[in-house]
């Protein structure tokens, strides 16, 4: 297998931040509060500032403001691009990269012919390391600091995504993917095998640099109740795990699950009986939910990874958001790679804007809820928010620097506005890979564009 050439992403610093400080001078747009419930949520600053002092938030405020509070830093001069939090993905694979772009299918064929023999290459863990690289390059030239991954079906291929995430400096939850049920059999896991290797795994990057473990049964039709009863004995042996599945993706579904689950009343049910449903759980996609079911998740605070990208790809449907809002059930945004169109999560943003419009009980979402999506709502969704997902002070510096390219769209937007909500539609509409300047997380540089 060759090699992928994979440039300009950075490894992790190892020294220690020192104390001086950094001021990075843009337009700069972030949400310290969710837009869907505050009309002040969006802060935009046409002529704002970081300061970033020990890989943290110093201050963030217009220029004039943040360079009075540090008259001795050094100002980084971004004007012409803007600032905006680092982007976080709830819900992408990680040895599906290379199948992006496979179109025209439904998931189940998708599935057969597609993302499960790509998925079965993992096994040969020379393939899954090139595989890691390239991926981690996906994710941080997008601009996408936190991720919360879905593995390998093998334990040496997901090690090999953890080392290549705390080499790459990028803040990684994830596991192996846990399966007994459905799929090929080289992808199918006995479930006291799996107890061990995810034990194994969690010993040894749970909470280690920027990483995280989570459980990750594949989706409730592909596992047993053994392998359920993994899950949950793993959650309750550690607490600050997550838990990450899918639910709802297809019309179908549950009338296939009710044959292996009869006493099942709707799909979230069968998560609920091992007690896979709370605060730290990620459930993607939720086309189909029933109202019980958003209900019921609203009041166990577990999150919904939105993908519109993947949803519209496969033909799965689209997204009750309104429902969602009017039960109170938590939700952000993710790429689904491979099903999905790409690595980019304002390319996320943008097509849930989209299929909103057009949606059953249709809405209008603003520039600040998209990039809320985008951003902050990640975060809660990964228990991250006093970490991550905006600039309030002291939380650390993850973050992305947006330029437009010369000649582009974009840059002729920016060059001929100073209205900061153009602006963010603009980007929010226009940007692409090649707009990514620069990458932070935690004050590091993990990511430099072309100059």
């Amino acid at each position: 297998m060759a090699t992928a050439t994979v440039p300009r992403l950075r490894e992790k610093k190892l020294t220690p931040h020192t104390e001086s400080v950094e001021i990075l001078r843009a337009a700069i747009f972030h949400t310290p509060k969710n837009p869907f419930q505050h009309s002040d949520g969006l802060i935009a600053l046409t002529d704002g500032a970081i300061a970033i002092k020990a890989g943290r938030i110093a201050a963030c405020d217009d220029y004039i403001a943040v360079r009075a509070l540090f008259p001795d830093a050094v100002v980084r001069d971004y004007r012409g691009g803007c600032i905006v939090p680092g982007l976080i993905d709830t819900h992408v694979h990680f040895p599906q990269v290379r199948i992006t772009g496979a179109l025209g299918r439904s998931l189940e064929d998708w599935l057969e012919t597609v993302a499960l023999p790509e998925e079965a290459k993992l096994a040969d863990p020379a393939a899954a390391r090139v595989v890691a690289r390239e991926f981690m390059h996906g994710l941080a030239s997008h601009g996408t600091t936190t991720a919360l991954v879905f593995g390998a079906h093998f334990a040496e291929a997901t090690a090999a995504l953890f080392k290549e995430a705390e080499h790459r400096g990028l803040r990684i939850t994830s596991g192996l993917v846990l399966s007994d049920l459905l799929l090929r059999p080289d992808l199918l896991q006995k479930p006291e095998v799996a107890y061990r290797e995810c034990k194994g795994l969690i010993e040894q990057y749970h909470g280690r640099a920027r990483l995280c473990y989570a459980v990750i049964p594949r989706f409730a039709l592909s596992t047993s109740q053994a392998t359920l009863e993994v899950c949950q004995t793993l959650l309750r042996e550690e607490s600050s795990l997550t838990l990450t599945t899918h639910i709802n993706e297809t019309p179908d579904e549950f009338e296939r699950l009710k044959a292996l689950y009869p006493w099942a009343n709707d799909y979230l049910s069968v998560y609920e009986k091992y007690d896979l449903v709370g605060r730290r759980s990620v459930l993607a996609h939720n086309l189909h939910a029933r109202d019980g079911e958003l209900k019921r998740l609203a009041e166990r605070n577990a999150s919904v990874a939105h993908c519109p990208c993947s949803n519209a790809a496969l033909g799965s449907g689209v997204f009750p958001m309104q429902r969602h809002i009017d039960a109170g059930t938590h939700f952000a945004l993710g790429t689904d790679i491979g099903a999905g169109t790409g690595f980019g999560i304002l390319k996320e943003a943008l097509q849930a804007y989209l299929l909103q419009r057009v949606a059953h009980t249709s809405m209008t979402l603003t520039p600040g809820q998209m990039l809320w999506l985008a951003t902050r709502a990640g975060a809660e969704a990964l228990s991250l928010e006093n970490e991550i997902g905006d600039f309030t002070t002291g939380k650390a510096a993850d973050l992305v620097y947006m330029r437009p390219a010369q000649g582009s769209t974009l840059h002729t937007v920016f060059t001929h506005t100073e209205d900061p909500a153009l602006m963010l539609s603009a980007l929010l509409t226009l940007a692409e890979q090649d707009c990514v300047g620069e990458v932070r997380v935690e004050g590091d540089v993990v990511f430099e564009g072309k100059p």
